[in-house]
């Protein structure tokens, strides 16, 4: 018999012609013990879903049975953490799971509620930390916090609602190993909510696609066939690992192609521009340079921050020559000071030794020939997408005419697929749309160099694949010198000529350089089918697993890029 069970639930908000149905038909079995992740896009539902178990909002109809008990209330025999840790700041781990505890576990003795609060703080490894408070605890710790807050509730399924999109890569592998490891005690029952395909290979025994909305379904399930418990580089060399991510990759994708095909919202790439015209002659002329070897240089370029405890060197000594149009990304660990170097070459931040050479020209500050994406692409929320990438189109081009500046702004629009939203206003925009702006302002600039400082990494994982893809298009016309900072094995490897990779700080420097000699044009499904895809993704997994524990693993010493 199922523990969990959905029978035709449909979902869906507001009234009349403004309704919006966001579930439809939705029928699942959940058996006792078992792990399900349900993979899905923003804005497919999936929180909808999640709530509706949880019993936070109810089905317009069908039924959700639990024990074949129909949810109609959330109660203690479901557990939830969400994306958002939710603590109390005012108490400590103790007092914020012992706050569970005593509401769930009233008739239990203060002595059994307090023994029960100290095994789930011991569980998730916060002994160390149960005295302080969710201000004193890093976004890692916030989440083991939440998740032996629910685990503490002895709840008879546990419901994960994305709980580690939001944590850099290193935390995220950790805590994916402690949520392994809890499941393998426990065998609660799990029902994860993500964007993360690898992340759910990793967890899961059963892989559910929800396909985008309105009225999201349930696509075809994928069974994870593999032994536990799951390590990841082992399952870098498994075959069967290896079709099942490309079978769950490839499901998605096509997904996502038939989303845009319908959608009435251009987010695909238009035919405004024919694909064999050049971009407008003022970016031409603009983007000009005899330079082609030693484009970019950076020698022994350090940073030195002054403390009270003496100086502290972040970034010591690095080393690194570009060509013209070549693509590099630069991968480490958070606090590897990647973004220093990035911020250093944008002029942004001041170089304490060494020096960096663009174009024939030491930088020494900002300017318009080097253009960056951030996470956040700053835009003003008041402006249209067009205006806001014509702020910066005025300045670069000052002799151009309205017409040329005009037919840039609109060009690097429709590039990104934005050429029906040009004249939306920036705060009505999607998370994903803002992004497409920052790129497509910062082609626009028609810059010597192009500086990404994890342009997707606040974004869901199937819209960083869109927008890779959006990217690679769009630089494949340009051929721009780029330098893109990122956590992302899978993106450095996609978009990169070589990734540059970075021990850990304090002292920070190149600790290896990786060719990744794959032919372009690139896309992610060509990707999964090169064979050499994963020997390149194993190098990097292998130098980041290395490098986890502190700056200098073992006697081996970081190696010095030679001059290009």
């Amino acid at each position: 018999m199922a523990l969990l069970k959905l029978e035709n639930v449909c979902k869906g908000y507001g009234s009349g012609d403004e309704r919006t149905e966001v579930l439809r038909d939705i029928d699942l079995e959940i058996e006792e013990g078992e792990f399900v992740a349900i993979v899905g896009f923003s804005g497919s539902g999936k929180t909808t879903l999640i709530s509706a178990i949880a019993g936070l909002s109810a089905p317009d109809s069908g039924r959700i049975l639990l024990r074949d008990r129909e949810v109609a209330a959330p109660g203690p025999d479901r557990g939830v953490v969400f994306q958002s840790y939710s603590l109390m700041p005012w108490l400590t781990v103790r007092g914020n799971i012992a706050l569970a505890v005593d509401s769930v576990f009233r008739k239990e003795s203060r002595a059994q509620r307090a023994a029960r609060t100290r095994r789930y703080i011991d569980l998730v490894g916060l002994s160390h930390a149960a005295d302080r408070r969710p201000a004193e605890l890093s976004g890692g710790m916030r989440q083991r916090v939440a998740v032996a807050r629910a685990l503490a509730m002895s709840p008879e399924i546990l419901l994960l609602d994305e709980p580690l999109s939001a944590l850099d890569a290193l935390t995220r592998a950790k805590l994916q190993d402690e949520i392994e490891r809890i499941w393998s005690q426990d065998r609660r029952t799990v029902v994860l909510i993500t964007n993360d395909v690898d992340e759910a290979i990793l967890l899961a025994d059963r892989i559910i696609p929800l396909t985008p909305g309105p009225g999201a379904t349930l696509g075809p399930e994928f069974r994870v066939d593999l032994p536990r418990p799951r390590d990841r580089h082992a399952m870098n060399d498994s075959a069967r690992f290896k079709k099942l991510r490309a079978g769950v990759t490839e499901y998605l994708m096509g997904v996502a192609a038939k989303r845009e095909q319908r959608s009435d919202n251009t987010i695909i790439l238009p035919s405004v521009i024919p694909a064999n015209q050049a971009p407008p002659a003022a970016y031409r002329e603009a983007a000009t340079s005899p330079v082609e070897r030693r484009y970019v240089e950076f020698g022994a370029v350090s940073k030195i921050y002054p403390t009270p405890k003496g100086p502290l060197t972040v970034v010591d000594g690095f080393d690194l020559k570009m060509h013209k149009g070549e693509f590099v990304s630069l991968i480490g660990h958070s606090g590897c000071g990647k973004s220093t170097v990035l911020s250093m070459i944008a002029g942004l931040t001041d170089i304490s030794a060494g020096g960096i050479v663009l174009d024939g020209q030491e930088v020494t500050a900002a300017g318009p020939d080097r253009a960056v994406v951030f996470q956040s692409p700053s835009l003003f929320p008041w402006l249209t997408a067009r205006e806001n990438v014509a702020l910066g189109v005025d300045r670069v081009y000052p002799h151009a005419s309205r017409a040329e500046k005009a037919d840039i702004v609109a060009y690097y629009l429709a590039r990104v697929g934005l050429a029906d939203a040009m004249d939306r206003r920036a705060e009505d925009l999607s998370n994903g749309m803002k992004q497409r702006v920052g790129i497509a302002r910062a082609f626009a600039l028609s810059p010597k160099l192009l500086l990404l400082d994890e342009p997707f990494g606040m974004l869901d994982s199937l819209t960083r694949w869109e927008l890779q893809e959006v990217l690679m298009e769009v630089w494949a016309r340009t051929k721009v010198t780029a330098i893109c900072v990122t956590h992302d094995v899978d993106e450095a490897i996609l978009l990169a000529d070589r990734v540059v990779m970075m021990t850990n700080g304090p002292n920070a420097r190149i600790g290896n350089v990786m060719k990744v000699d794959i032919p372009r044009p690139r896309t992610r499904t060509a990707l999964l089918q090169h064979p050499d895809y994963y020997a390149y993704r194993e190098e990097l997994l292998t130098f980041l697993e290395e490098y986890e524990g502190g700056a200098r693993p073992g006697n081996g010493n970081p190696i010095k890029e030679k001059a290009a």
